[in-house]
This record gives C-alpha cells, sequence and structure tokens, in this order.
C-alpha cells in the first residue's frame, strides 16, 4: 500500500477513486492511503471547498460537471417526454387571469404549449414562446426584446433587464441549467445568468422546470441559491435525496 504524504497528490488520486467509484467512505481513503481519519476528512473537505466534491457524513460523492449546453434546436428531442409531462404539470398550476413570465429554453416551451386553454397576460423573452402565443386571442403577450441569442433564440441583456424592471408577475416559469445541493442553480452563460436574476427577483412564485439530467451537476456560472425559489418541477428518475433536500429548504417539489 502506498502512502502519500503530499497533500495535492494524494487529492488527486482521491478524485481519481471518486471517478471511477463515484462515492467513498473516509474509511476507504484511511485504508488506501494509511492516513489517519482526521487527514481523510480534511482532504475532504478541501475537494467540496473546491467545488469538486459533495460531502455527506462519514464520506463523499464527485460533482459532475455540467456539460456546455446544446443550441435549443438540437435539444428539441432530449428528454422529451419527461418534458411533455413537466410541461404539462406546471402549466396545471397557472390559473386565470394571471401573469405569468416564461423564460427560455425546451422545457418551458412545453409549459407553453399547454396554455391555449387559459386567459392570461404573459410575459417572454424566448423568439419560440412569442412565436407560439402571437396568435391566440386569449393570451395578452408582452415580448421582450434585447440582444438576441440565437443558439437559445432568446433575448437577454441590458434592454432586456432595463425592461423587467418595470415588469411584475404572480408566476415565473424558467429553466436552469445545472442544480446543485451545495452550488444551487448554476448556468454556463454569463450575459443570461444576468438576466435570468433579473427574471427570478419579479415573479411573486418562481417556479423551475428541469428534467431528472439537470440535478447534481454544476455549471459554470452561480445563479441564485436553492431558496430563490419556491416549487421545482422535475420528472420521476430525480432522486429521492434530492426531494428530501428542497422539501427542507421549503422548496415544494412536483414529480411526474
Amino acid at each position: 500500500m502506498k502512502e502519500y504524504t503530499f497533500s495535492p497528490e494524494r487529492q488527486s488520486q482521491i478524485l481519481d477513486m471518486l471517478s471511477r467509484q463515484g462515492k467513498l467512505q473516509v474509511s476507504e481513503i484511511v485504508d488506501h492511503f494509511s492516513i489517519s481519519e482526521a487527514t481523510a476528512r480534511r482532504d475532504l473537505n478541501s475537494l467540496a471547498r473546491e467545488g469538486k466534491i459533495r460531502r455527506f457524513y462519514g464520506g463523499a460523492i464527485l460533482i459532475q460537471k455540467a456539460a456546455p449546453e446544446e443550441p435549443i434546436l438540437r435539444r428539441t428531442h432530449d428528454q422529451e417526454a419527461e418534458k411533455e409531462r413537466i410541461g404539462k404539470m406546471a402549466a396545471a398550476q397557472i390559473e386565470n387571469e394571471e401573469t405569468v413570465f416564461l423564460g427560455s429554453g425546451t422545457t418551458v416551451l412545453q409549459v407553453a404549449r399547454n396554455l391555449s386553454d387559459r386567459q392570461l397576460t404573459v410575459i417572454s423573452n424566448s423568439l419560440p414562446i412569442i412565436k407560439l402565443m402571437a396568435d391566440w386571442p386569449n393570451i395578452t403577450l408582452i415580448a421582450l426584446g434585447g440582444q438576441f441569442r440565437a443558439s437559445e433564440r432568446s433575448f437577454i441583456g441590458h434592454i432586456t433587464e432595463k425592461s423587467l424592471q418595470d415588469l411584475r408577475a404572480d408566476k415565473v416559469i424558467i429553466g436552469i441549467r445545472a442544480i446543485s445541493m451545495e452550488h444551487g442553480l448554476t448556468n454556463d452563460y454569463l450575459p443570461e445568468t444576468i438576466t435570468d436574476r433579473n427574471i427570478l427577483q419579479m415573479g411573486q412564485k418562481v417556479m423551475i422546470v428541469a428534467d431528472h439530467t439537470k440535478f447534481g451537476r454544476v455549471s459554470t456560472v452561480f445563479v441564485a441559491p436553492v431558496e430563490a425559489i419556491n416549487t421545482i418541477v422535475t420528472d420521476s428518475l430525480v432522486s429521492k435525496e434530492f426531494i428530501e433536500f428542497f422539501q427542507t429548504h421549503h422548496v415544494e417539489v412536483m414529480v411526474v
């Protein structure tokens, strides 16, 4: 059994072990490296502070980094069945005569497709949603302009954010790139993240719609803590651990 006395080298080896096994107990690290439990815990705590792992009592698991997001047109059929169910459930929470903000992304688009029978005021920065609802007589549509982000077919930036300052919604419904217990809501594109922060502040209630692939991952830019949201609508493949975590943080979790 090789003993590693140089902490960075040992921590690198711990990450390699986690990448292969997914989860490690403190006792396994002690046995493998012939170190004390206190040293093993210090290594894990150091890696956790760097955002590389998530600690649990007696061990740790590896935090998966979210891959760069594909353009919206390429994501249309990803987890399509789950997104359809999520969209129907989220739409069912919207009542007649409400003012609703609908963000960009394929899952929020599924929400929009289930609102054709509702009398609503809809605010959106999503070009696909604006096009979808443009001729619906029961929808009062407020379309936000701004810098056009072609990959997401959405409007972001200073002009969008200035418009948001004058608007209020009963409910805000948005998607998110990644959701982590330790790092909250994260995204992979800074200009969009700043717009998202403004969006979160305009609603009395904030709902995240996200399939199970978004959980347990971390992306590049911090958007908001989990406390910034009221409800998450997701599919049945999300882990029980996440459901319990959000419930303890007073976030309603709706599973379809």
